[in-house]
């Protein structure tokens, strides 16, 4: 199943363009690499959380937005080589000496695909989320993940991906853990929504709050904590 190396970081919102060039840029030496799929997404609807949000996540300043990105791989050997020919080509040192955002506060890991489902059409839209899960509690959260996916996709979604947490390593400012307030026992959850447009996702998640199959379990019965849960609503800038 699709392994996904994800990340968050907060660009200079004055830059986004300089930013659209710098990541469509290195699409072709990711395809290179073996990524089979490249998504740059710009935050456009990003709530304020009562416990974390995504601002939060990466330390986003007034005058930044957060993008949300993933490069999508085949498997976990996929994406590891593809890492590996990264850190020995002097062309991905180049692209990182003229980087238009803060890496020091970008947030990445590896995450493995437990849910993958595809619906009709092409992505104009994207949810992201981040969320906390007891490790213990993967096969329950899959269960409840899978139940969604099947909701999302019925009102309009075109695609929704679940990926666990499996190689996110701990960052000097920020990583994932600290952005998602992970606890011991814990894992990080990547996951996101695809959507035609903006309006298709204002669509469907009315239908979707809407539909019974959605009501919300028990706070105690859930198998993750749903406060500190983020989320957001993405365009995206590049798709390769």
């Amino acid at each position: 199943m699709t392994y996904v190396e994800g990340f968050v970081l907060a660009v200079p919102t004055a830059k986004k363009e300089d930013y659209r060039r710098h990541a469509e840029g290195g699409a072709p030496l990711f395809r290179e690499y073996g990524a089979a799929r490249m998504v740059e997404c710009w935050g456009d609807d990003i709530p304020d959380g009562k416990v974390n949000d995504f601002k939060g996540a990466v330390q986003a300043k007034p005058d930044e937005t957060v993008v949300f990105s993933w490069f999508e791989y085949p498997d976990k050997a996929a994406r590891d080589a593809a890492n590996e020919k990264m850190m020995n080509d002097p062309r991905m040192k180049e692209m990182g000496a003229d980087m238009p955002f803060d890496g020091q506060r970008m947030i990445y890991g590896g995450f493995e695909a437990i849910v993958d489902d595809r619906g009709d059409g092409a992505m104009g839209y994207v949810d992201g989320f981040l969320v906390p899960v007891p490790e213990g509690n993967r096969e329950a959260y899959r269960a409840l993940a899978q139940q969604a996916s099947d909701v999302f996709i019925e009102h309009g979604a075109t695609r929704v991906v679940e990926a666990w947490g499996d190689d996110v390593p701990d960052g000097k400012v920020t990583d994932f853990a600290r952005a998602a307030h992970r606890n011991p026992g814990e894992t990080v959850v990547f996951s996101w929504i695809e959507w035609p447009s903006k309006e298709a996702r204002v669509a469907g998640w009315d239908k979707v709050m809407a539909d019974e199959r959605m009501q919300p379990e028990p706070e105690e019965e859930r198998p993750f904590d749903g406060m500190r849960m983020i989320y957001g609503g993405f365009a995206p800038i590049v798709e390769a």
